[in-house]
């Protein structure tokens, strides 16, 4: 197992902070990213050494059912989400700035109502096969409670109806025994939080930690309500120049921005992540883990896990088609960076709000199995070379709600301790 320390210190941190910073490109953004990166830094010196300190400063209790500390180790109990009343969130602006031009159409004709039956029907089945199978594979299986998302709610500063509970990595975050709540970033999202609260009051009554993210009041002031989206040209030059549709008006985030490695997790500022979002998390998880931002070449960056997927120890699946700008540092490390293969779901298929780089939005079962798509044969011998075994499930129709397998599950308990994988 390779176990390093972390990206810290010298000038490998100092050329990502100044990099992020020439990105946002006003100066105030480049002197806080370089104050994130720097007191990162410093939280990682007042440590000994990574190497030195593997143990968790304040271990789960043995019977807590919530522990896990990465993305690989041997999976015990998982949430999977649900796509039962299911709705398409109204056509806002963030919602704009996230979705592509050829599906504005559906939004503005299907938005506060349900996905289309049939499909939904379809993706139901899906998830409850793929429920059964993780079962055959010994790992138990939670699911948030169902609700009726097409209800419109109000707050004093907007309206909206709900969207679903399909995508738990979203929201929810395990670090460690504790788990943490997303405040999220879309209106359409804001009470998505219901649909787990029986569940992590369960696992808090069981010992676990439990932390609620600051809610964000989602006012206008949070989006460029003048966002210019009108291509995916347009979406280039917007993300080359650090201009996001949510500012930095109050802390927002979804979970799937952030991805586990140990000791070090790794974000990256998104359409749905802001920086206030990133530091919240920095500091509350600073002095036991270290945060780190990272960038791609995305036009259109909304959650990490379809462009930077870890799988294991010093393994990491890294798009091809986005590109990580700080991706030597995981070389230099002695990772071993794998572009995954051309995904082969066909044009035709929808994907509401996703791209077709769901197939390796895989779920790590261990080290040596992976939860993978039955239809993306070059990505299952792709993993069959490595030495993983695949585990083959349809979830195509699933898939147009958003999310592959990492989306529609979010690991509760992992069988393994804290350690560090970065020198």
């Amino acid at each position: 197992m390779l176990r390093v320390r972390c990206l810290r210190g010298g000038s490998r941190g100092a050329e990502a902070a100044h990099y992020i910073g020439s990105r946002v490109g006003a100066g105030v953004f480049t002197g806080w990213v370089q104050r994130t990166f720097q007191s990162t830094q410093a939280a990682t010196a007042s440590q000994n050494t990574c190497a030195a300190d593997d143990k968790a400063t304040s271990p789960a209790p043995k019977d807590c059912p919530v522990c896990s500390y990465n993305e690989w180790d041997p999976l015990e109990e998982v949430i999977v989400g649900r796509a039962e009343n299911a709705c398409v969130p109204p056509f806002s602006v963030e919602v704009k700035a996230n979705t592509y031009e050829k599906y504005w159409g559906f939004y503005q004709k299907f938005g506060g109502h349900s996905f289309p039956k049939d499909h939904l029907k379809k993706a139901i089945a899906e998830i409850e096969e793929m429920c059964n199978i993780l079962k055959g594979e010994g790992v138990t299986v939670k699911r948030p409670d169902p609700i009726d998302w097409s209800v419109k709610y109000k707050t004093p500063d907007f309206e909206s109806t709900g969207m679903y509970a399909a995508m738990p990595r979203d929201i929810l975050l395990v670090v460690g025994n504790e788990i943490i709540e997303a405040p999220m970033a879309w209106r359409a999202r804001f009470f998505e939080y219901r649909a787990y609260r029986q569940l992590i009051k369960d696992y808090f009554n069981s010992g676990a930690k439990w932390t609620t993210a600051p809610k964000p009041t989602m006012a206008d002031e949070l989006y460029d309500q003048n966002y210019p989206i009108h291509s995916v040209e347009d979406r280039h030059k917007l993300a080359a120049q650090g201009k996001f549709v949510t500012t930095e008006f109050e802390p927002c985030f979804d979970a799937a921005d952030f991805i586990r490695a140990g000791r070090d997790i790794f974000v990256q500022r998104s359409q749905v992540t802001n920086y206030m979002g990133i530091e919240w998390m920095r500091r509350h998880l600073a002095p036991d883990y270290r945060v780190h931002v990272i960038s791609f070449k995305d036009p259109n960056p909304m959650h990490i896990d379809a462009t930077f997927n870890i799988i294991g120890p010093g393994l990491v699946l890294s798009n091809p088609d986005r590109p990580c700008h700080q991706i030597e540092l995981f070389k230099k490390a002695g990772w071993t960076v794998i572009q995954p293969p051309v995904p082969l779901i066909p044009d035709d298929h929808p994907l509401w709000m996703s791209s077709k780089w769901l197939s390796m939005n895989v779920l790590m079962l261990d080290e040596k199995r992976v939860m993978v798509d039955a239809n993306e044969t070059s990505i299952q011998k792709m993993f069959e070379k490595l030495g993983i075994s695949t585990i083959k499930v349809n979830i195509r129709h699933a898939n147009s709600l958003g999310g592959g397998f990492h989306c529609w599950t979010c690991d509760i308990r992992r069988r393994g301790t804290l350690q560090s994988y970065f020198d």
